[in-house]
């Protein structure tokens, strides 16, 4: 398609969504909370040839910048900053398409993404692009009225930078970092479910500000739950599609929707979603017990080595086995090996954009 590798924005990063729904295959969009798994995504998505989101939670943004950094708040923007900096600065030299966002932000973390924006307009003064794709505003605790507004307000800046905006629409169950709505097991959870009446009121309300995208919820849960426990049903997302495809006389599918709770689901599912146009799935629990289960078995088989720095037997020093950039690659290898299939069963393997 001739998009460069790295960090796209604007134009470059619509086409790439475009790309993926006209191909038929959406993209996974991985939440990192240090360099360790954001290299890890890099390194996979190279490998397998496509192009990926990486994405930040508030909370990954903090622990990016340290926990122990004396303003927490302050931590949360720095740590989101320094993050989009390293992504800006390798992303080009894996060869694909990295598209940067924020993870679930609620009325209470607006000033966060508000000071994001901030970063993003002097980087963009500088350099022409913004720092960051899209930020993510989960107003779904609000009034739809109330969503929509303050998005609307938020996009009127974003869109000056060439940027966009992810918005919710129903809730999302389970939580993250955060920010989120409990899961009852057993329920009806008919919250759960997007009405394609307010989808097409975001589509009026948003679409003459600028780009935005839909996290619409179809019984979507973030984490992973009991088999049975969870029912996906992405014809809401079909209908969705209809109306405002009716409504306003556009083409196939012209919303942009998003895929949030993806950990866990059928790959029947999956595939569904992303023919009603998902472009975007998102994925962290999976991901964040791939790095974690390759750790302990790494630590199984070295126990000596967690317990002791020489041997108190024989002398055996076991500096080589607890080398940080032993273990945390063995986390690194494992999430790279997971994500792989999370690529084949988005259908994005081999498709990235990049020239």
């Amino acid at each position: 398609m001739g998009i460069r590798p790295g960090v796209v924005t604007g134009k470059d990063y619509q086409a790439v969504i475009e790309a993926a729904k006209a191909g038929g295959y959406a993209l996974p969009a991985v939440n990192v909370v240090g360099t360790d798994s954001v290299n890890a995504v890099l390194e996979a998505a190279a490998k397998a040839g496509s192009d990926v989101v990486i994405q930040l939670s508030n909370g990954g943004a903090q622990f990016f910048a340290g926990k122990g950094y004396p303003d927490a708040t302050e931590a949360k923007v720095l740590g989101a900053v320094s993050a989009a900096q390293h992504v800006h600065l390798l992303a080009e030299r894996y060869g694909v398409c990295v598209a940067l966002h924020t993870d679930h932000a609620n009325k209470k973390l607006i000033p966060w993404v508000e000071a994001l924006i901030g970063h993003s307009e002097r980087h963009f003064e500088a350099t022409g692009k913004p720092l960051f794709s899209s930020h993510m505003l989960d107003l779904s605790e609000e009034t739809l009225e109330e969503n929509i507004a303050l998005s609307k307000a938020m996009l009127t800046r974003m869109a000056a930078i060439d940027m966009s905006i992810e918005i919710e629409l129903g809730v999302t169950g389970g939580e993250e970092d955060g920010v989120g709505h409990e899961l009852v097991e057993g329920a009806d959870n008919s919250h759960l479910y997007t009405q394609p009446e307010d989808v097409l009121y975001a589509w009026n309300e948003l679409s003459p500000v600028g780009h935005f995208s839909v996290a619409a919820s179809f019984g979507n849960v973030h984490g992973v739950y009991k088999p049975g426990n969870v029912q996906l049903r992405p014809e809401i997302l079909r209908n969705s599609q209809d109306l405002v495809q009716r409504t306003h006389g556009t083409g196939h599918n012209p919303l942009h929707l998003v895929f949030h709770g993806g950990s866990g689901s059928e790959p029947a599912k999956i595939a569904e979603a992303v023919t009603y146009g998902v472009f975007k799935m998102n994925i962290d629990t999976d991901t964040q017990w791939a790095f974690a289960k390759a750790v302990g078995s790494y630590l199984r088989d070295n126990p000596k080595a967690f317990l002791h720095q020489i041997d108190p037997d024989d002398g055996t020093p076991y500096k080589k086995q607890y080398d940080p950039r032993k273990w945390l690659r063995k986390g690194e290898e494992s999430m790279v090996e997971r994500l792989q299939r999370a690529f084949a069963d988005l259908g994005s393997t081999g498709r990235s954009a990049a020239r």
